[in-house]
This record gives structure tokens, C-alpha cells and sequence, in this order.
């Protein structure tokens, strides 16, 4: 982790320098902030000053702001939202690491609509951003909607929800469940995906009170999810792209 780390820290020493692909993007999105959520944790295990240094300086970069501000409801915009929380815990002191993002989901909380993860990287991306207001501000609204809306994306997004009650894998979204199938007949599973799940409610579940009444739900499903992907491991340790069709991608 160390060495993998170091390499992407050499290879964009700018925190701000945008992510290009088939079009620019600015680096405060899902896919730099999931990189942040690794760097704390590893920060955690191995605190080099040079970590915390470069996570600063990149929501500094950004004003602890979000891509699409706060009115935002997509969940690619808050993942940033993890680390920038993460920083506040580090020092409560530095309120406007937590200004834009509890605004953003505040105004979340301001509607009843709870569609919004309809895709189930979302999940990953804004869950846990949920369950660390919820335990900052002992607010059990934020725990409640954050549950509200994981059950509509399980339960009744597509057919009848993206997850398998069969295979107790995720599908990616309303796309690829059922009558899809995958060119050998099975099921299509992402493998990235059903990570994003398994991180959502481990990274939830870390700041979940123990008395929550959702804790027994997110921790049968993360039970039944690692059978069901302990069942598919390769022989090398790793999984599919496409979880049930290795030939798939």
C-alpha cells in the first residue's frame, strides 16, 4: 500500500490538477475522493506527515467544496465528503472542512425524496458521508434517511431493487438486473460494484451507534455478501469484472 501510494502521490503532485478522460473533470469527484478514503485509512496504519499534508491540501484546493455545490443530490459530488469529515474529526477547530457538506445534505434531509442512489456506486459514495453527520451532530435524522434511501435502492429500484435476494450480490443498476444476463446466462454482477457496497456499509456501519436498530440489516447483508463472494474468489486471490462470467468484461 505504502509503495502504491507513493506512486500516485509522484505521479499527480498537484491536488487540484483536473481528471482528464473523454472530457475534464475537476479532482473533488468520486474518483479522487475514493483515492482520499484510502489515504486516511492508511494514514491511520502508517501516519506519515506527507499523507495528511497532501489530503489537506487537496480540500484546501477545493474550499471544501463540492463540484456541483450544495445543492447537489448526486452522490459522484459528496464522496469528497468522507475525507473532508474525516479531517474535521482530526480537528474540530476547522469548521469549514464541514460547512458545504452537512449544508448539502441538510438540504437533503429538507425533501422526502429518497431516489436518489440508483446506481449502486452511489451507495458507496454518500452512505457514509450520512453516518458521519449522524454521529457528529447525534442527529438520528441523518442515520434514518441514509437508511431510507439504501432500502429503496435495494428493495425497489429496478424490477424490485438491486439487490439479489438469490445470489445476494448487487446488480449495477436498472440496466443490468433481470431479464439481463450475462453471454454465459448468469447474472451480471460488477465486481467494483459489489466492493462499493461492502465499503458503504463497513464505512457506515464504523460510526452506526451500537444500539441503532439498522445495524443488524447492514450487517446480514455484508454476511450473505461474503459468502456469496468467498464462493467466487478466483484461485489467485482476486475476483471478475464480471462476478459469475470470467470471460466477461
Amino acid at each position: 500500500m505504502v509503495l502504491a501510494n507513493k506512486y500516485f502521490m509522484e505521479k499527480w503532485p498537484d491536488v487540484g490538477k483536473t481528471i482528464i478522460t473523454e472530457r475534464e473533470r475537476p479532482s473533488n469527484i468520486w474518483t479522487r475522493g475514493t483515492y482520499y478514503e484510502g489515504l486516511m485509512s492508511l494514514y491511520k496504519l502508517n501516519p506519515d506527515p506527507a499523507y495528511l499534508n497532501y489530503a489537506v491540501s487537496w480540500g484546501e484546493f477545493h474550499k471544501w467544496g463540492l463540484r456541483n455545490g450544495i445543492t447537489t443530490r448526486n452522490g459522484d459530488d459528496q464522496c469528497c465528503g468522507q475525507t473532508y469529515i474525516d479531517l474535521y474529526l482530526m480537528d474540530p477547530s476547522k469548521q469549514e472542512r464541514i460547512k458545504e457538506i452537512k449544508a448539502c445534505i441538510d438540504n437533503m434531509l429538507a425533501t422526502d425524496k429518497i431516489d436518489d442512489w440508483s446506481w449502486i456506486d452511489a451507495v458507496h459514495m454518500a452512505m457514509p458521508v450520512f453516518a458521519r453527520l449522524g454521529y457528529i451532530y447525534k442527529d438520528d435524522r441523518y442515520f434514518d434517511r441514509a437508511h431510507e434511501m439504501y432500502l429503496f435502492t435495494k428493495l425497489k429500484h429496478g424490477t424490485s431493487g438491486l439487490y439479489s435476494k438469490a445470489d445476494h450480490l448487487w446488480w449495477r443498476d436498472k440496466d443490468f438486473d433481470p431479464p439481463y444476463k450475462e453471454p454465459n446466462g448468469k447474472g451480471c454482477y460488477w465486481s467494483r460494484g459489489n466492493g462499493w457496497v461492502v465499503a458503504a456499509l463497513v464505512r457506515t456501519l464504523e460510526f452506526l451507534p451500537e444500539n441503532s436498530p439498522y445495524r443488524k440489516e447492514y450487517l446480514k447483508t455484508l454476511k450473505k455478501m461474503f459468502r456469496s463472494l468467498a464462493k467466487v474468489q478466483r484461485v489467485d486471490g482476486f475476483w471478475n469484472v464480471s462476478l459469475l462470467d470470467p470471460s466477461n468484461f
